[in-house]
């Protein structure tokens, strides 16, 4: 294999991908590193996605893998990229199995990971009934009974968005409610219950809610459960290379996907709150386009 690219991409999935198809397309010598983790692996059906819409997410990935690929300038490898470092030309990367790449440019599609909650039957339920966004779930469970598992701004978003989808819907704070007086009036007008009690266990069978166990003991049947919890970024390199974050914990990027230190790109969930394949495929086509921009433009 090449150990010189014009661009290196860490991380190959949606994102990734799709910036590698604009730079293959371009005939730039592009090197994607992936581990094969992606974070919606448990997803049964992607959504929100045109021409795609229902689809398994493992096949739009693999049907987009072989068509990047047949571009013969670039070049995948099944591993994992755990330390770069900035070069005279560009950009140095070290995978996990000691082999070192250089490239002038890197794009980081590395995505980010979600940090479970101790509740038991979450992290089985996350992606298929345990959700995150109604954009991308909300029309499947549209009129059954749903659970909000946030708190403050961030329920009364959820909940304004998941009001247009079903009207049972229950907001779980895991503690004491923080609400304003508007919202609250606001929430009591559309008859959206609020539990202070914190969920200790999700009773499921195969990744589907079918019920809602409290700390009280008390069980109630739920259909669906968006959840608001933390996360953090998949990789560490960024950083390490002085990439800054946003407040909200993602890379920060410009307009054209540009990070905070030159000749690097970074692309779909690690840079945004929306973690969609739509989007990712968007900013990675975005990503792909602007590094071969800077790449014409410091040789022509």
């Amino acid at each position: 294999m090449n150990k010189n690219f014009d661009a290196i991409i860490i991380g190959g999935s949606y994102a990734g991908l799709s910036a590698a198809m604009a730079l293959g397309r371009s005939l730039r010598n592009v090197l994607i590193i992936d581990s094969g983790h992606p974070c919606n692996r448990q997803t049964p059906h992607s959504h929100n996605f045109i021409t795609q819409d229902g689809e398994k997410p493992h096949l739009i990935a693999e049907k987009a893998k072989a068509q990047v690929l047949d571009y013969p300038s670039v070049q995948f490898l099944t591993g994992l990229a755990i330390s770069g470092k900035k070069t005279a030309d560009g950009f140095a990367v070290v995978t996990d199995a000691g082999k070192t790449f250089t490239a002038k440019k890197l794009i980081f599609a590395t995505g980010i990971k979600d940090i479970m909650p101790d509740i038991k039957g979450f992290a089985e339920c996350w992606g298929i009934s345990v959700i995150h966004c109604p954009y991308c779930h909300g029309y499947e469970y549209r009129g059954q009974k749903t659970g909000i598992m946030a708190n403050g701004e961030r329920a009364f978003h959820i909940a304004s968005l998941v009001n247009n989808l079903t009207d049972n819907i229950t907001i779980f704070t895991q503690g004491n409610a923080d609400f304003t007086g508007q919202q609250i009036i606001k929430l009591n007008k559309h008859d959206i219950s609020i539990t202070e009690n914190k969920i200790a266990a999700i009773q499921h069978e195969n990744g589907y809610v079918k019920n809602v166990i409290l700390d009280n003991g008390r069980s109630v049947q739920f259909d669906a459960v968006y959840a608001a919890i933390p996360f953090m970024q998949h990789s560490d390199i960024p950083f390490s290379l002085g990439c800054e974050l946003t407040e909200q914990g993602y890379i920060k990027v410009d307009p054209f996907q540009k990070a905070t230190v030159d000749g690097v790109f970074a692309c779909g969930d690690n840079t945004s709150m929306m973690r969609s394949v739509a989007y990712a495929v968007a900013a990675g086509n975005m990503a792909g386009a602007m590094v071969n921009k800077e790449l014409t433009d410091e040789s022509f």
